[in-house]
C-alpha cells in the first residue's frame, strides 16, 4: 500500500471530518492492557479511497475496519492498512471512492496501560497495605490517539459517547454522567450521557476505587471531588473553591458552566499539575487534596489557584478552542490570568495581585533568553508541542493579558471576553478572533498593539533619564546576554511623579518620546507593574528611588518592580552587583510577602554568582544576607501567632528555610531541636506544616558522609509518610546537602521504585557543592532517564535544573559535547536555553570579578546596622 503522500504532514487532511465518536473500552487493570472498538460517525467532505487520521501504540485490527455509507451504498472493507509510526498516522484504503456525506467508520484495537503518565495509563494506589493499578487517562496535547484511533487536532471537535467494561467493584468516571449500569456477574458495563462538542484532547476516562465529597452549585450542578479511600476531608477545601469558582465564572463570563456535573480526581501519578479536562479534571494529589494537620499555607494557595485555573478552562479552552498548539497561550495565559482574578475574589486577604508578580517574572526571565520563542510559536509536528507549554505560553501570556486589561479598564474587558466565549462557543478561534472582539468593544487598535507581544519574542528595556527638565525614555531589546537583537514594541506606559496622585499614560509606539517635567522626589515607571518591560534609570532616578523605598513610599509592586529589573540588568551586565547589594540593603524594614520573597529567591542567585566570582568576599555576602532576614525572621518567630495571616506564615517557612541555607548557626540549632520533637512525635507542635521545609534543609545543612544520621531520619519520614505534599518537600530538601557524597546518594534514591515518576523533579535543586556530581550522574544514567522520562515533558526539567546553575565557558562546552549524540526533538529548545544560562552566568561572574569596591562594599553592608 502507498502512502508516501501522507508521511511528514504536521496536519490531518481535510476530505474527512468526524461528527461523532461512539467509544467503548475494557481495561485490564490486572494485565495492565485494554481492549475497545470506535464507531465514528464521519462527513466525507470529498471523495476520496482513503482514510486518514491518529493512531499511536495501538493494535489495530485490520480485518475489522469497515466503512457503512449512510445512504443506500454496501459497507467497504479496508484492502490496505499502514502505520506511518514516526507521524502517528493511521492510513486506511478503501476499495472504491467513499461516497460523500455521512458514514460511519469502526474500528477494534487493543492497546497498552502504560507506565508514561500519557494516553491512557496505569497509576498505582495503596488500598488496605495492597498495592493496586488504576486506570487513568491523559490526553493533551496529542494523546488520545493512544487510547482510540482519531483526529487528534484540536479544531476536529466532535461529541462522545462512552461506554465501559470493567470490574464491578470499581468507580468508572468520564466526562458526563452515567446513563446506565448492567453487571454481567463480576463485571459491569458502564454508559455514559453522549458529551457536547468538543476536541479529542479534553475526552476523559478514570477506573479505580475512590472515596469522593460532594456539593452543587446554586444553579443546579453537582460537583465532586474524588480521592483515594480515606482521604475524603482532604478534597474538602477544593470542592469549596470549585463550587464558589464555577459561581464566579457564570456571572463574569456571562454564560453558565455547559455541562451537567464537574468531577475533579486526584491521581497518584500525574506528570503535569492538573487537566482540564470537560467535566472530569485531573489532579496531582498535591494540587487538589489539603490536610488542614500536615499542608502548609502554600499548599493551600495552590490548590485554590490551580483549581481556579482548571475551572477557567471550562470556557476558556473546553468551550471556545484554541484552533491550532500555535494558539496554546490562548487557553493557558488566559486560564492562568483568570485564575488569580478568582483567587483574589475569593481570599483578598492573600494579596494575589502582587504575588501574581511572579508568574510576571518568570515570563520576564525565560523571555530575556535569546532561544527563547513568540508566544504564538509556529507548531509544524506534533513532537514540538511539548515544549511550549513552558513560562512563555502561561505566564507571559497571563501577564500580557494583564497588562491589556490595564490599558482597555476592567469593565470594557469582561464584556468584551463574555462577548467572545458568546460568539465562539462549541467551536474554535485563533489570537486574532479574540483581538476582533476586544477592537470592536474598545474602540482601541488593540491588534497592533497585541502583536508586537504574541508574534515577535522577547521585551523591551525602557532606558530613563532626565535632561534640561524633560524626562527621555527610549526602548530597545532586553537580552540578558547582552548581545544586539532587533525588536520594537507597543508599549503601555504609566507613569508617576513623586506621588501616587501624580500619575500619566501614554502609548509608546516609537523607539524613544520626551516628556515634560517638575521636580520631584522620586519617578517610577511602570507603576504597579502591570506592563510586561523592564526599566533602566539613569543613577541620580534609582538613588531617588532607592530612598524611596527605604522611606516606604512606594506601593509593594513598585517595590518588587524596581529591585526586579536591578537583578535582571545585574545579570546582564548592564549593571554593578555592587549596586544591586546595595539597593538590597533599603529593604532592611521590607514587610510584604512578595517582595520579601524575590529578595530571597535573588539571595540565591547572587550568592552562587559570587561565590563562583569572588568566594575571598562569600562569608561577608552570607552575613550581609543573614543581617537582612535576620530582622524580618525575628519578628515573626517560630511560632505562629493567634490571627496572624496565610501571608505571615508563607513568609516565616521563606524566612527560616533561607537563614538555614545561609548557615545561620541559631536558626540551624532551633531547626534542628524542632525536627528531633517532629521525630519524637510527629503531631508535635513545635513543627508545623509552615516551617517543616526550613527544618528539613537545616538538617541536611549538618550531614556529611561521616554524620548521616540527620538523612536517614529524613528517609524514615519520607517512607512513613503518605501525603504527596509532605513527600515533595523532604525531596525538595534532600540536595540541599553540602557534601557531594549525601547529593550522590540523593540523586540514586531518586531513580528508586520509592520515589514516583512524577516526583524525580523536585529531588534536582542541589547545594552548589553538588553541582558536579549532579552533572556527573545525569551523563552516567542519561540512557535511563532519558528512557523512563523520555516520552513527556518531564525530561527537559532534568536538563534545566542539573545544567543552568553551571557558571563557565569551559562546562556550557562540556556540556554541549555531551548532547551532541542524545539530542532529541523535544528537549532542543530546553537544551539551547540552559546552554545560554550557563553563558549568562558566565559572563556574570567575569563583570563581578571586575568590580573594584565589591569587598568594600559587601563589608559595610555585612555589618550595617
Amino acid at each position: 500500500m502507498a502512502y508516501e503522500e501522507f508521511k511528514g504532514q504536521s496536519r490531518l487532511p481535510k476530505f474527512a471530518v468526524p461528527k461523532r465518536y461512539d467509544i467503548r473500552l475494557a481495561p485490564d487493570l490486572v494485565g495492565c492492557k485494554f481492549s475497545g472498538a470506535v464507531s465514528i460517525e464521519v462527513d466525507i467532505v470529498s471523495p476520496a479511497k482513503y482514510i486518514v487520521l491518529n493512531a499511536a501504540e495501538l493494535s489495530i485490527d485490520s480485518n475489522s475496519i469497515v466503512f457503512r455509507p449512510r445512504s443506500n451504498s454496501r459497507e467497504l472493507r479496508a484492502v490496505g492498512v499502514g502505520m506511518i509510526e514516526e507521524d502517528e498516522i493511521l492510513v486506511m484504503e478503501f476499495p472504491n471512492e467513499l461516497p460523500s456525506g455521512i458514514g460511519v467508520l469502526s474500528i477494534a484495537f487493543e492497546g497498552i496501560l502504560n507506565d508514561k503518565m500519557k494516553g491512557f495509563y496505569r497509576s498505582v494506589y495503596e488500598i488496605n497495605g495492597e498495592q493496586k493499578n488504576m486506570a487513568v487517562t491523559q490526553f493533551e496535547p496529542a494523546d488520545a490517539r493512544r487510547c482510540f484511533p482519531c483526529w487528534d487536532e484540536p479544531a476536529a471537535k466532535a461529541t462522545f459517547k462512552i461506554t465501559l467494561d470493567l470490574p464491578s467493584e470499581l468507580i468508572a468516571l468520564s466526562n458526563m454522567p452515567v446513563v446506565e449500569e448492567k453487571l454481567r456477574g463480576s463485571l459491569k458495563t458502564v454508559y455514559f450521557e453522549e458529551s457536547p462538542i468538543m476536541s479529542t484532547y479534553l475526552v476523559a476516562v478514570v477506573v479505580g476505587l475512590f472515596d469522593y465529597v460532594e456539593s452543587h452549585t446554586s444553579d443546579g450542578v453537582k460537583v465532586r471531588v474524588y480521592s483515594q479511600v480515606g482521604k475524603t476531608n482532604q478534597g474538602k477545601f477544593a470542592l469549596d473553591v470549585a463550587v464558589r469558582t464555577l459561581e464566579l465564572y457564570r456571572k463574569y463570563f456571562s454564560v453558565p458552566y455547559s455541562l451537567p456535573k464537574l468531577d475533579m480526581v486526584a491521581i497518584p501519578d500525574f506528570a503535569a499539575g492538573a487537566m482540564e479536562n470537560y467535566g472530569l479534571v485531573t489532579y496531582r494529589e498535591t494540587a487538589l487534596l489539603y490536610d488542614e494537620q500536615n499542608s502548609a499555607a502554600a499548599n493551600k494557595q495552590r490548590v485554590a489557584i490551580v483549581v481556579a485555573h482548571e475551572l477557567a478552562h471550562q470556557w476558556f479552552g473546553n468551550l471556545v478552542t484554541m484552533e491550532w498548539w500555535t494558539h496554546l497561550w490562548l487557553n493557558e495565559g488566559f486560564a492562568t490570568w483568570v485564575s488569580y482574578l478568582a483567587t483574589d475574589s475569593l481570599f483578598p486577604e492573600w494579596k494575589i495581585w502582587t504575588q501574581f508578580l511572579d508568574q510576571t517574572t518568570e515570563g520576564l526571565r525565560l523571555d530575556q533568553l535569546a532561544e527563547s520563542h513568540p508566544i504564538e510559536v509556529e507548531v509544524n509536528h506534533v513532537t514540538e508541542i511539548d515544549e511550549i507549554f513552558d513560562a512563555i505560553s502561561y505566564k507571559k501570556g497571563a501577564s500580557v493579558i494583564r497588562m491589556l486589561q490595564s490599558y482597555l479598564g476592567a469593565e470594557c474587558f469582561q464584556r468584551a471576553l463574555a462577548s467572545y466565549i458568546k460568539k465562539y462557543s462549541c467551536s474554535n478561534a485563533k489570537t486574532e478572533d479574540l483581538w476582533a472582539v476586544l477592537e470592536e468593544e474598545s474602540g482601541e487598535p488593540v491588534k497592533k498593539l497585541m502583536d508586537s507581544w504574541t508574534k515577535q519574542k522577547g521585551y523591551p528595556v525602557l532606558s530613563v533619564k532626565v535632561i534640561d527638565q524633560k524626562l527621555e525614555f527610549e526602548q530597545s531589546p532586553f537580552l540578558s546576554s547582552g548581545f544586539p537583537t532587533d525588536g520594537q514594541w507597543v508599549v503601555p506606559i504609566t507613569l508617576c511623579f513623586g506621588s501616587y496622585d501624580a500619575r500619566q499614560n501614554l502609548l509608546l509606539q516609537t523607539k524613544s518620546e520626551t516628556r515634560d517635567m517638575k521636580e520631584c522626589a522620586w519617578i517610577k515607571l511602570n507603576v504597579d507593574q502591570t506592563g510586561f518591560y523592564r526599566v533602566k534609570y539613569d543613577e541620580n532616578l534609582a538613588a531617588k528611588l532607592r530612598r524611596a523605598i527605604e522611606s516606604n513610599m512606594l506601593f509593594a509592586t513598585d517595590r518588587f518592580g524596581v529591585l526586579d529589573d536591578s537583578y535582571a540588568l545585574c545579570m546582564a551586565a548592564q549593571q554593578s552587583t555592587t549596586s544591586l547589594l546595595s539597593l538590597m540593603g533599603a529593604f532592611r524594614e521590607e514587610h510584604e510577602y512578595t517582595v520579601l520573597s524575590n529578595l530571597i529567591n535573588i539571595s540565591y542567585k547572587v550568592r552562587r554568582i559570587v561565590a563562583d566570582a569572588a568566594p575571598e568576599v562569600i562569608d561577608n555576602v552570607n552575613q550581609f544576607f543573614i543581617s537582612l532576614f535576620q530582622y524580618h525572621a525575628g519578628k515573626l518567630g517560630w511560632e505562629p501567632k493567634p490571627g496572624e495571616g496565610h501571608l505571615d506564615a508563607m513568609l516565616r517557612g521563606e524566612l527560616l528555610t533561607a537563614l538555614a541555607g545561609l548557615g545561620h548557626e541559631s536558626t540551624l540549632n532551633e531547626a534542628t531541636k524542632r525536627f528531633d520533637a517532629f521525630l519524637s512525635d510527629r503531631n508535635s507542635p513545635l513543627l508545623p506544616p509552615d516551617i517543616r521545609k526550613a527544618s528539613y534543609v537545616a538538617v541536611m545543612q549538618k550531614v556529611s558522609k561521616s554524620n548521616r544520621s540527620g538523612y536517614d531520619a529524613l528517609l524514615r519520614v519520607y517512607r512513613e509518610t503518605d501525603l504527596s505534599q509532605e513527600r515533595t518537600r523532604i525531596l525538595g530538601s534532600l540536595a540541599s546537602c553540602p557534601d557531594p557524597d549525601i547529593v550522590l546518594e540523593v540523586l540514586n534514591f531518586l531513580l528508586s521504585s520509592e520515589v514516583r515518576n512524577q516526583d524525580v523533579i523536585f529531588g534536582l535543586a542541589v547545594s552548589s557543592e553538588g553541582r558536579e556530581t549532579a552533572w556527573n550522574w545525569l551523563k552516567d544514567n542519561w540512557a535511563h532517564i532519558s528512557k523512563v522520562w523520555g516520552s513527556g515533558n518531564l525530561l527537559p526539567r532534568f536538563i534545566s535544573a542539573i545544567v543552568s546553575p553551571f557558571s563557565s565557558f569551559e562546562k556550557a562546552k562540556e556540556v554541549e559535547e555531551f548532547f551532541v549524540s542524545r539530542t532529541k526533538p523535544s528537549i532542543v529548545r530546553t537544551l539551547k536555553q540552559s546552554l545560554e544560562r550557563i553563558h549568562i552566568n558566565a559572563r556574570w561572574v567575569l563583570a563581578v570579578q571586575k568590580e573594584e569596591h565589591l569587598a568594600q562594599v559587601v563589608q559595610e553592608l555585612a555589618y550595617m546596622k
